[in-house]
């Protein structure tokens, strides 16, 4: 056992907590101690079976900030970091890393609001960032004049909190008033501020919410929409608002006059603010009453008037408004009126807004695009002139713009690079302005500017930070056991002779569609040291459409498993890799992914990543945002084949004693309040005290994201490569 010179003995951490007070007199033994005593306690072969039957035992590791567990994570992280940060190449991987994160020549992505370009911007010297302006003139030139707005170091000095930057929400057409989001560590939970660009201050007695899960949305400058997680009898299960109430200037947000009431057992209730162009807007709300099925609803401006129940299907996300046209998709077939015309999943279609104000009828339907069996929709933004629409094929990205009129819409193509990804940054429904983003794995990000002739026209570049030259891509397919093909990427050495430490990463969950990317970090930190990398785009994900996610959801989710295998197997009968070079690496839902990689198949990996996981899919549902995910994965508490099924594939419920497993190394952040760092600390406790190859790193900052800031992505990808190379290179020597 490589790590066995940096045991952490969790028994032992646990048990002199529970003893000794911070005073340093004798605490009173808990309840609880002498069974997690008795457990620790156990030879090795009985350890899990003992936790199977008893995790309860376990659940001081979900006390978020509690001083017992943050102990645990604190002893394996020191155990971590010593293993790691004293290999001699993490100092240099860091550093490598680093300076791409921090880099000034890296492209500021910007937003539009009345004609100006705004960007948030995180550099070495601006570590948590200047939120900042600049005119589309000085944009397009090489050294664009930013004017600063605020300083979000200097604000956290002053405030003596840790600001970690969320957004903003600016009334139009003025944006004078904005409501700013700031989470204190990089939570999920923020607080909300109103804004005064004017005054560049934030606005006196003006409005304020506490730190809570939510949203808001302007109704007018006076009147606020909001949907707030602060009143226990307002918060779902999963810990969002379900609760919209409209908030007036100058009166305590107690008295905000309830609008929309949903139900506890919701995923949450938001606002939103549609408009058009000319001014005209909307406030609507989303009830989600399952992850992936909602009930949208048209609210009233003021206090007269009750909500109106839009005609959408439940599976469907309103996007936009081009005129006054409300474009959405649809993730069901879908037939509004009995005996009509039935739509695909996946269309994009759109009807008038106007009209369904004035009749409360559904209108005509205007449908904007089908895509076919291997296409999907990757994004869509309207300018004044045309509505943009990503359209994926393949995988591999292009722009369509489209118009409408009284012949319903009509499309144009935008050529785009060959074997890219493309991204609409931003359209300002004013204007005829947009920005689109072009990128591969081996080509840095360009950012174009859309113009009137629908030419892309190249505004912005990314440096090359790595040395491309003699890698190459492929697209390739395996077979899944149902015979599914299953496409992925590989970026490889083109004259690479044998078997070759290889990453393969996925996703596989919630309908997230993975496309080719340009990482500068990984390019140096993985490629330029001979690593290949690869790409999955397994079932789960958005790739192809609805179907294709919805092929993978709860009893059916083998299936995405098998794809991944099916993946790892194709490459090492392709002599790509071996299973002792071959590292698998998934965050959040792939990180449920990669534990679940670490159990069914062990024999096919010389290495696991598991980041800020769902690892114990018997409780997920009771930890903070887990309830909400229930639609994808399965109700353990309402459906016994479901639970069945979860416990199937839990990852903390299925390692065996007896059983040779790959390294692992497990990322999560306390601060996350979305997947619950009790997942990893008790897969982490478990595999300690089995005696398996197991490192650990709890970022005690960062949120869901496992960092707050460019130093600390920066040492979590140090810390990543320097594990890989450890395991895939030299232990494969």
């Amino acid at each position: 056992m490589r790590y066995r010179g940096y045991h952490l003995p969790a028994a032992a951490i646990i048990m002199g907590l529970a003893a000794c007070s911070p005073s340093g007199e004798t605490a009173p033994t808990e309840d609880g101690d002498a069974s997690v005593a008795e457990i620790a306690n156990l030879p090795g072969a009985s350890v899990n079976a003992a936790i199977q039957a008893e995790t309860e035992h376990l659940e001081w590791l979900e006390e978020v900030e509690g001083e017992k567990a943050l102990a645990f994570a604190t002893g394996m992280n020191q155990r971590s970091l010593s293993h790691l940060t004293r290999d001699a190449r993490y100092d240099d991987l860091y550093n490598s890393a680093l300076e791409v994160l921090q880099s000034t020549d890296r492209i500021a992505y910007v937003g539009v609001r009345d004609g100006e370009l705004w960007n948030f911007w995180q550099d070495a010297e601006n570590v948590k960032g200047l939120w900042r302006k600049t005119t589309v003139e000085s944009y397009a030139s090489d050294d664009p004049e930013w004017d600063v707005v605020l300083d979000l170091d200097a604000l956290g000095r002053a405030e003596n909190r840790n600001w970690v930057w969320r957004g903003a929400s600016c009334l139009a057409p003025a944006y004078r008033r904005c409501i700013l989001t700031l989470s204190d560590g990089g939570s999920d939970a923020a607080v909300r501020r109103e804004f005064d660009l004017h005054s560049r201050s934030f606005v006196e007695g003006g409005f304020e919410i506490a730190e809570t899960k939510g949203a808001t949305a302007w109704i007018d400058e006076d009147t606020l929409l909001i949907g707030t997680a602060l009143d226990a009898a307002e918060v779902t299960t999963s810990g969002y608002p379900f609760v919209i109430k409209r908030w007036s200037r100058g009166t305590p947000i107690e008295s905000a006059e309830v609008v929309l009431t949903g139900a506890q057992d919701n995923v949450g209730v938001w606002p939103a603010r549609f408009e058009q162009a000319d001014g005209t807007a909307y406030m609507m709300a989303a009830q989600a009453e399952t992850f992936f099925e909602s009930v949208y609803w048209l609210l009233p401006d003021g206090a007269e008037g009750e909500p109106v129940r839009m005609p959408l299907p439940r599976k469907s996300s309103p996007s936009s408004l081009f005129g006054d046209q409300l474009v959405f998709s649809i993730e069901e077939d879908w037939t509004p009126v009995e005996g009509g015309e039935t739509y695909a999943q996946g269309s994009v279609l759109s009807f008038s807004m106007a009209e369904f104000v004035q009749t409360g009828e559904l209108p005509t339907i205007d449908v904007v695009f089908v895509p076919n069996a291997r296409q999907s929709t990757g994004g869509l933004a309207a300018n004044a002139d045309r509505l943009l629409m990503v359209i994926n094929d393949n995988v591999v990205g292009g722009l369509e713009a489209f118009t409408h009129g009284e012949n319903g819409w009509v499309s144009e193509s935008v050529e785009t690079p060959a074997n890219s990804a493309v991204s609409i940054v931003t359209a300002d429904d004013r204007s005829n302005l947009a920005y689109i983003n072009v990128e591969g794995f081996l080509t840095p990000e360009t950012l174009y500017r859309l113009t009137d002739g629908l030419e892309l026209e190249a505004a912005k570049s990314a440096p090359s930070w790595f040395e491309a030259e003699g890698l190459v891509v492929e697209q390739r397919q395996a077979k899944s056991t149902d015979g599914a093909m299953i496409p992925y990427f590989i970026v490889r050495a083109e004259d690479a002779k044998g078997p070759q430490p290889t990453l393969l990463y996925a996703y596989g969950g919630f309908q997230v569609s993975l496309t080719p990317s340009y990482s500068g970090a990984r390019g140096r930190l993985w490629l330029e040291q001979g690593g290949q990398f690869v790409l999955a785009n397994i079932r789960g994900g958005g790739e192809f459409g609805p179907a294709w996610h919805q092929a993978g959801l709860r009893t059916n989710r083998q299936k995405i498993y098998d794809d991944l295998i099916a993946v790892a197997e194709d490459l090492i009968a392709d002599s790509m890799t071996s299973p002792d070079r071959l590292a698998v690496q998934g965050g959040s839902n792939g990180g449920l992914l990669t534990g679940v990689m670490y159990t069914q198949r062990p024999d096919l990996w010389g290495a696991v990543i598991s980041q800020v996981p769902l690892l114990d899919m018997l409780r997920f549902h009771m930890l903070l945002a887990g309830a909400s995910w229930q639609d994808e994965y399965g109700f353990p508490d309402e459906n016994a084949d479901e639970r069945a099924f979860l416990r199937q594939i839990s990852p903390f419920h299925n390692v065996q004693t007896g059983v040779t497993y790959p390294p692992m190394f497990l990322l999560t952040s306390t601060k996350d309040d979305r997947v619950h760092p009790g997942h990893a600390r008790k897969l982490a406790w478990l595999l300690n005290e089995m005696e398996q190859e197991v490192l650990y790193y709890e970022n005690m900052e960062g949120g869901h994201s496992a960092a707050a800031n460019l130093q600390e992505s920066a040492r979590r990808q140090a810390l990543e490569y320097t594990f890989l190379m450890q395991e895939l290179m030299d232990a494969a020597g």
